[in-house]
């Protein structure tokens, strides 16, 4: 089917987003044209206004409008705690569970030496500043459990135990209300070495 070159073109630029097809974009496509083109003028000016005013933040490199993200702004974080994660998904995600109260470091992607990823690429030398800072004391590891994660955890580990740091990854394994016999070799493997003593306090 050949569309009007106007609606080909939405089609086209909505597929650029995660998991959207031709059918998904056309959907889309046709919800904003005809049920929601308020909606659509919102969106519209929303994304255009974040490309013109969104950067990283000198610091953590999340997405803010100024030199400092609202987290590295707040005086009240914990300078000596600094969790590093791959993406601003991942971030996101930590920041939600209201667990964390302390300093970030997003690497932006992970090592994949195959794909032409290295630490240039990530620009590591910023993590490197930022491990240099005398009140930090730990550095929590927030990689995937791919291949590509565990070298970057362990590049990173290296940085950070060249300065004398304590480094620690966060616990995987068995989720909860998980059971045993549905779980995955490699997920129970993980669990097994990340084992800790029970406790009944």
């Amino acid at each position: 089917m050949q569309f009007s070159p106007g609606f080909q073109q939405l089609i086209d630029a909505l597929r650029c987003l995660p998991t959207v097809g031709q059918k998904t974009a056309q959907r889309m496509a046709l919800h904003l044209l005809e049920r929601d083109r308020a909606g659509a003028a919102n969106l519209a000016r929303a994304i255009e206004q974040a490309l013109e005013t969104l950067g990283h933040c000198r610091s953590c490199r999340v997405f803010t409008e100024g030199d400092l993200c609202p987290i590295c702004a707040d005086e009240r974080r914990d300078d000596a705690l600094l969790c590093v994660v791959e993406s601003p998904a991942d971030w996101i995600a930590i920041e939600q569970s209201g667990a964390f109260q302390g300093r970030y470091f997003l690497l932006l992607g992970r090592l994949s030496p195959l794909d032409g990823i290295g630490p240039e690429e990530l620009q590591l030398d910023q993590l490197e500043t930022r491990l240099a800072d005398p009140a930090l004391e730990e550095v929590i590891l927030a990689t995937s459990a791919t291949i590509e994660g565990e070298a970057t955890a362990g590049y990173v580990t290296e940085l950070a135990q060249a300065r004398g740091l304590k480094v620690t990854r966060l616990a995987q394994g068995v989720p909860m209300g998980g059971e045993l016999e549905y779980i995955d070799p490699s997920t129970l493997s993980l669990a097994l070495r990340g084992r800790r003593e029970q406790r009944d306090d």
